[in-house]
């Protein structure tokens, strides 16, 4: 996984996206950015897409640098290398990626800002659990010869072997069966797939059911609305992007604003006491979800105000419910701070430091509170969804213990319990249903993705049914080690967890490429999924769709990205959206980078915006948005 990006106030260092290598003959001279491309920034339909967009001329290379990473935001990486993902200057960062040996290390310094980190490590194993290493994904070949193809007199060479390695691995398998069709079925059945003829990859059994995505007779895309960065002098975070069936919902600046999804008119707006600190990424059936806030707007006198205030929002009349504090044993005569917020059912969950604390979104009547404990433990964060799942910490700072429980969401009763490893300092749910954990093993992930390995657990006896490492050199997903519930560009589904892989060269005289490869969560063993993000492009998971997996599809210098449906039994790849590929749009989709954007996608509207923003900059921050939208007829 690639290290992650430098922190704020370091000028960006290239487009997401742009090329690794430069093409023959290098970009020519750059291209000065038109005046006021954007115009007058509104959240109104944008009229021929992000401003007048000057397409390139024909067969002409792109200009040196482009295009050009927006201005960091908060938590925006700055010096950020082309490609997928925030991490800069190494291999993508923390992310998705084949779980081999342990990875992730999540930054800490600001809301996930990556730390630096080294390469991963072997995993640790801890409790006699056998640890399965995730299998490298076939990568094109690589050499010192700037990324260009292999020799045909090496081809020759390397497929001779390859023929020689699986004429023995044939022979082993046939003397150690009958060979016959009911074994081949029962080694694929186990496996989780099915073999394809003629080498079709047929992925394995998509238990999920039917997704509702469908191919478009068209999936090219116009730029539906904009909305601009709100006015701010500090770094604010902005987490929380929703869908309801009338508007795409948004927090902004000490509020939660609702757009028409398709010409981005203002509906409705909620007003805050302070700043929003934590959004659940669930919703109720009927668009209800949970955020934490500040107690005030920020002073000359208090800069920060504590972030003591949960509120459950109905998105479909633009109403706060309720919001409410609650004082504990464990935080004296002063109200409880969380950091985070999660929704399970009617339960809204939050957790921090100072422990964990929930309530019933219809009504804000508290469930439990921290309590005071002998033992120091307390509830960290919570994973909802589904199903509610907790992170306990208990030990010391120097030597903590971590215990995974799956908790009855109504009494906050634990149901069953897991004990992490030693050497986890922090652990991120990844999924509550089935239950799937993500950990830093003796912070062994090395680069700032807080993911060594993955744990599948049985959430009804808290038994561990598989641990996966991940290697950070081959996979890039990523989960912020300060908050339980944050990880991203990956999804669980079909009892399996797909990760993209690392950038790494494609077959071309330049750019990188990646694929989205999947895990048994069963068994932890890598399935024969593999779905390729295509030349110059790389890709990464949004969300699952039935049993297909929804995918963005990063683009490159030249090109608008897409979004792909994923089929989860034959892993064919369906267009769904592709964006225009006009520079002024290029510059404004490419500065929504994985790591600190959201991602939101749904019946032809694609919905791109930031989790944190900062003072504007000057020219290199023109291309910067809180939305951008895109749709298609």
């Amino acid at each position: 996984m690639t290290q992650p990006p430098q922190p704020p106030n370091d000028p960006p260092q290239g487009g997401f996206g742009a090329p690794q290598d430069p093409p023959p003959g290098g970009f020519g001279a750059p291209t000065p950015p038109p005046a006021d491309p954007f115009g007058k920034q509104e959240a109104t339909p944008a009229v021929g897409g992000f401003g007048a967009p000057t397409p390139p001329p024909a067969d002409t290379p792109p200009p040196a640098g482009a295009p050009q990473q927006p201005g960091p935001g908060y938590g925006y990486p700055q010096g950020q290398q082309p490609g997928y993902g925030y991490p800069q200057n190494q291999p993508t960062q923390p992310g998705y990626g084949y779980p081999q040996a342990p990875v992730p290390g999540q930054p800490q310094q600001g809301y996930g800002f990556p730390q630096g980190m080294p390469p991963g490590q072997p995993p640790q194993q801890g409790y006699g659990y056998q640890t399965t290493p995730m299998q490298q994904p076939q990568m094109p070949p690589q050499n010192g010869n700037g990324g260009k193809k292999f020799s045909t007199q090496m081809q020759i060479i390397v497929a001779a072997s390859v023929a020689v390695v699986l004429i023995v691995a044939g022979g082993i398998w046939y003397a150690s069966g009958d060979g016959g069709d009911k074994k081949k079925e029962e080694a694929s059945s186990s496996s989780g797939s099915t073999g394809g003829k003629d080498g079709e990859n047929k992925g394995g059994n998509a238990n999920d059911g039917p997704g509702t995505e469908k191919a478009p007779a068209d999936p090219k895309s116009k730029v539906a609305f904009q909305v601009p960065l709100p006015k701010v002098t500090d770094v604010v975070k902005v987490d929380g992007s929703w869908l309801t069936d009338k508007a795409y919902v948004k927090t902004g600046l000490n509020e939660i604003v609702a757009y028409d999804p398709a010409k981005g008119t203002k509906l409705w707006s909620i007003p805050l006491a302070g700043q929003v600190c934590a959004a659940s990424r669930h919703m109720s059936k009927d668009f209800r979800t949970a955020i934490v806030f500040e107690q005030s707007k920020p002073t000359k006198a208090t800069k920060y105000q504590p972030c003591n205030q949960v509120g459950a929002l109905d998105l479909s009349t633009g109403k706060l419910i309720w919001s409410k504090s609650v004082t504990a044993a464990t935080s004296g005569d002063a109200a409880v701070r969380f950091d985070e917020v999660t929704l399970s059912g009617t339960t809204v969950a939050a957790g921090g430091t100072e422990g964990g604390a929930a309530f019933d979104l219809n009504t804000g009547a508290e469930r439990w509170k921290p309590k005071a404990t002998t033992d120091g433990c307390y509830d960290k964060g919570y994973g909802g969804g589904e199903a509610l799942a907790v992170v306990r910490k208990c030990g010391t700072y120097d030597d903590p213990q971590l215990v995974i429980q799956a908790l009855n969401p109504t009494t906050g009763a634990p149901i069953s319990s897991f004990k992490m490893p030693p050497g986890v300092d922090d652990a991120s749910i990844v999924s509550t249903k089935p239950l799937v954990v993500a950990a830093d093993v003796g912070d062994t992930a090395g680069d700032g993705s807080g993911i060594s390995d993955f744990f599948s657990i049985d959430a009804s006896t808290g038994k561990l049914l598989t641990r996966i490492a991940a290697d950070g050199e081959k996979y890039a997903a990523r989960c912020a080690s300060a908050e339980v519930e944050s990880c991203s560009q990956l999804a669980v589904g079909n009892n399996r967890i797909y990760v993209p892989t690392e950038d790494h060269e494609g077959t071309g005289e330049y750019g990188d490429t990646n694929e989205i490869v999947s895990f048994d969560l069963t068994t932890g063993k890598p399935t024969s999924d593999k779905a390729d993000a295509g030349e110059r492009y790389t890709m990464f998971p949004i969300r699952m769709d039935g049993a297909n997996i929804i995918a963005y599809r990063v683009p490159p210098y030249d090109k608008g990205g897409q979004v792909v449906s994923i089929d989860g039994a034959t892993f064919k790849q369906t267009v769904l959206m592709e964006n225009p590929s006009d520079e002024s749009v290029r510059d404004v989709e490419t500065s929504f980078t994985p790591d600190y954007s959201e991602f939101r996608y749904r019946d032809g509207h694609l919905y791109l915006a930031s989790m944190m923003v900062s003072k504007m900059r000057g020219s290199l921050d023109e291309g910067r948005r809180l939305v951008a939208s895109f749709s298609r007829p």
